[in-house]
Parts: structure tokens; sequence; C-alpha cells
């Protein structure tokens, strides 16, 4: 597996493109993982946070991985700090666990895990994310039920 440790201080992007705190790497850095800019991440920072992520383009060629202010406050780190990194494949191109009622659900209905399948891992995370924290297992169902439903309509 692919990794790549450096250090630098952690940036913030403009407002108006979302004001998130972030870490830049260099394309030439990213061209030395397997799937490139497609690539799923697990960053860690200063040996103390690790988190799963996904690069975004800085639109000059180059990449960025967000740093939640959670993270942030955790380290006691703020803008214009330096941290150490490591930045390595995720060995799940997913990016996130499939909880149990996906697994449970999509093994019991064929036409939905066809559906499933064939979605983007993009959609697959949107899917997972939509409901993964809610406690109530039957509105964690109709949440998967109409998103499978919204894209079996797009797939027509």
């Amino acid at each position: 597996m692919t990794s790549y440790k450096g250090k630098q201080t952690i940036k913030q992007l403009e407002k108006r493109k979302g004001g998130y705190f972030y870490l830049k790497l260099d394309s030439k850095i990213i061209n030395q993982f397997s799937r490139k800019r497609a690539t799923r991440m697990i960053c860690t920072i200063d040996k103390e946070v690790s988190y799963r992520c996904g690069l975004n383009h800085l639109g000059d060629g180059n990449f960025y991985i967000i740093i939640a202010g959670k993270y942030l406050k955790k380290l006691n780190k703020e803008i214009g700090n330096e941290v150490s990194y490591k930045i390595e494949e995720d060995p799940d191109q997913l990016g996130v666990e499939i909880p149990e009622v996906l697994t449970v659900f999509l093994g019991q209905d064929l036409e939905a895990k066809a559906i499933f399948d064939r979605l983007t891992d993009g959609k697959k995370r949107s899917l997972i994310y939509s409901f993964a924290k809610i406690k109530d297992i039957d509105k964690q169902v109709k949440i998967i039920i109409d998103f499978l439903n919204k894209e079996r309509h797009k797939l027509k």
C-alpha cells in the first residue's frame, strides 16, 4: 500500500470556496497512488487523529484534504500551525463501512442490490451518510428504500 509522509502548515480555503481547513497535496504525490486522484485516503495527523477522506481539486492541478474543525480542536491546532501527516490508500475504496441494516436489506431485496451495485462509490457513500446517525432502524430502511427508488427512476 502506497503512503506519503510530510509536514506543512494548516491552510484555509476562502469563504466563497467553503472555508474548509485543509492540507495541500501536490499532484506528483497523488500520482504515486494506484488510483491517482480517485484514491480514497486515510489521513493521520500528528500521530493522534486518523480519518478516512477523499481528495479535492484545488483548481491548479493540485489537491487537498479537508481537516474537520473537530480534529483541529482535538489536536489543539489552528490555521498556520505546522502538523506532520501521513496519507495512505484506504484499502476499502468505498471509504466507509457498510452498515449492517443496509447489508441485510440488500441481501433480502435482489432488485435493490442490483441498483446499489450500479451506483458510483460517491452515491453509495451519500446513501450511507444519509442514515448512518439515525438510530431507528425503520427510519433507516425507509431512507434506503426512498434513495434506491429515486435511483431506480433515474436508470429508466
